[in-house]
């Protein structure tokens, strides 16, 4: 029998989603719009501003970013408490994180967009985001793409955590660790916002 619950029918909603791939493309095409048009208010698309973030003169993209992880974690782990949710951790190593790192930062300071900003970029008009951004991704994507077999055997192994998130590897409760790092990072923005930043 379903569960007739506010949080059962919603998960039966959900899972009724997984099939219809075309009702996700739309749904995905939208909150793309929606990200990409609050990414652009946000200002975080303009090279001037993550520029002066990387440089430590700017800190717009640190608080829109801050924000996001704080409303994504409660929002998550609130929904995963509902029992509408379910986290699907993917494995991890410290050799692919580090990897991932340097490749991803190495793009972000030479071009001065990351994937996300370079999308919103596009999309107002910025030619430097088209032509210098989505050509390296889709470059950069070959390449990894070439490399990942001989790298997958590597130094994406070193220092393998598996699927265990922080909550798990401390043994406990999700929230006795979500919590404290969302008020960590609410003091963060109000001291940026105190101090003028």
């Amino acid at each position: 029998m379903a569960d007739l619950r506010p949080a059962g029918r919603w998960c039966l909603m959900l899972e009724g989603l997984h099939g219809r791939k075309g009702l996700q493309f739309v749904l995905a095409l939208l909150a793309g719009m929606a990200f990409g048009f609050l990414l652009q208010k946000g200002g975080v698309t303009e090279y001037d501003v993550i520029t002066g973030q990387l440089l430590l003169q700017d800190f717009t993209v640190v608080k829109v970013m801050l924000s996001a992880v704080i409303v994504g974690s409660l929002g998550i782990h609130l929904l995963r408490s509902l029992g509408m949710a379910r986290l699907h951790p993917k494995p991890g190593s410290l050799g692919s994180s580090a990897l991932g790192g340097l490749v991803f930062g190495a793009g972000f300071a030479t071009l001065g967009y990351c994937p996300g900003t370079v999308a919103g970029a596009v999309g107002s008009g910025a030619l430097d985001a088209l032509f210098g951004g989505v050509v390296g991704i889709l470059l950069g994507a070959g390449l990894f793409s070439k490399a990942y077999t001989g790298m997958s055997r590597g130094v994406m192994l070193k220092a393998d955590f598996g699927d265990r998130t922080i909550p798990r590897a401390l043994g406990v409760n999700s929230w006795a660790v979500v919590l404290p790092a969302c008020v960590l990072m609410a003091a963060v923005l109000w001291l940026l916002e105190s101090a003028g930043y």
